[in-house]
């Protein structure tokens, strides 16, 4: 019987010294979540589209099999069936009870209405959405983008902190024919005159014309030394173009120019490619990425003179949308009233995930008025 009694006894304290030090090192909450009576599914497009396939990885490397991931098609815009098969296929599940969709690309709103026939309990909470804002906020539970409106205010704020004097806003006829540029642009107009900084419009090839995207890099090439020279280095440069930003990036380096942001204002965007940093075995990795930018910086004789988001806002928004649904499905919360999710726990898990300085608004739209579960965010710069 006391044989009995000291074993029963020292498993019980190995049993105790293995929890505490689970504990301690954050293992028992993660073993935990791997083991949740629930899955949360996050919908992407591939490596080749976006730093949010890396977003996906993360997320799904520390909290383990309650995620599951899948990839829309690279050719979404001309295959839209696949993107409703592939939600509707991870919908099929009974244990996914939240669906993250970044980006959320033409198809989302669909494809959650048809799953929404078979499965009305899945909480879908879309980011960076390529659709109409009224469209995809009548279906997704929660939406989530970048303040556009509000980025024009911010960049030239941004620029001014840098001392420019002048402001050059380069486009073309099609995008400004878009709403959300034609507003940004108005944005910038409208803070340039307030600051005392000379806007000035600068009109390129489309890169969907008959030049494509190397003769819209090309005119970035050929024509932005001729605004240096003539307005001087404190003028910052802002393309409305993703595909131009490499080239404008590298050349504002070059000519010792004022760089404030992207269009897309993350690290992910331009910077690798227009300074050859190399992301091999550091797909994802924010930090690192952004210690090669400062150094390349360093090496133009650039600091402080070029800058970015402090985060990539897709990946932010996959984090704090799989934040929020764990602590969803584990019953940390509950609903507002009148709405399917609990709207003070997700900004503040998008806050947190942001830093000290994110903004989040409600996106308020011409004909439709505010969408109450839309919402816009803002984040803080890093400069370099």
């Amino acid at each position: 019987m006391k044989k009995v009694f000291s074993l029963i006894l020292a498993l019980a304290m190995v049993f105790a010294f293995t929890s505490c030090k689970n504990a301690d090192t954050g293992e028992e909450e993660d073993k935990a979540q791997k083991q949740a009576p629930y899955k949360i599914g996050i919908i992407t497009g591939s490596a080749a589209q976006g730093e949010e396939y890396y977003g996906a990885e993360n997320v799904k490397e520390k909290y383990g099999d309650i995620i599951v991931t899948a990839t829309y098609p690279d050719d979404y815009s001309i295959e839209i069936k696949k993107v409703t098969d592939t939600v509707s296929k991870m919908a099929e599940d009974p244990d996914v009870k939240v669906i993250i969709f970044v980006q959320a690309v033409p198809g989302a709103s669909a494809a959650i209405e048809q799953v929404r026939e078979t499965r009305d309990d899945i909480i879908f909470i879309c980011g960076a959405t390529n659709e109409d804002p009224s469209t995809i906020a009548s279906q997704a539970d929660v939406v989530l983008h970048v303040d556009e409106e509000g980025m024009g205010t911010a960049m030239v704020d941004q620029a001014a902190a840098k001392g420019a004097k002048t402001f050059v806003h380069i486009s073309f006829q099609r995008h400004l024919g878009y709403d959300d540029v034609t507003a940004q642009r108005e944005q910038i107009i409208k803070r340039c005159e307030e600051l005392n900084i000379e806007f000035v419009e600068a009109e390129a090839p489309d890169p969907t014309g008959s030049e494509g995207i190397e003769g819209a890099k090309q005119w970035i090439d050929e024509n932005i030394p001729d605004y240096v020279e003539q307005y001087g280095k404190d003028t910052a440069f802002f393309c409305t173009s993703c595909s131009m930003q490499s080239a404008l990036i590298r050349r504002c380096a070059e000519l010792g120019a004022i760089f404030p942001q992207q269009r897309c204002p993350s690290p992910y965007h331009g910077y690798p490619e227009a300074f050859s940093i190399s992301l091999d075995d550091h797909e994802g990795d924010t930090e690192y990425l952004m210690g090669q930018i400062e150094e390349k910086a360093e090496d133009y004789g650039m600091t402080g003179r070029m800058s970015t988001w402090s985060v990539s806002p897709n990946m932010m928004m996959i984090e704090a949308a799989v934040k929020y649904a764990i602590g969803w499905c584990d019953g940390n919360f509950q609903a507002d009233e009148g709405r399917t999710y609990n709207e003070t726990a997700l900004l503040e898990e998008i806050k947190n995930i942001g830093g000290e300085g994110t903004t989040v608004e409600k996106y308020e739209e011409e004909e439709s008025g505010t969408l109450d579960n839309y919402y816009v965010i803002l984040c803080p710069y890093r400069n370099f």
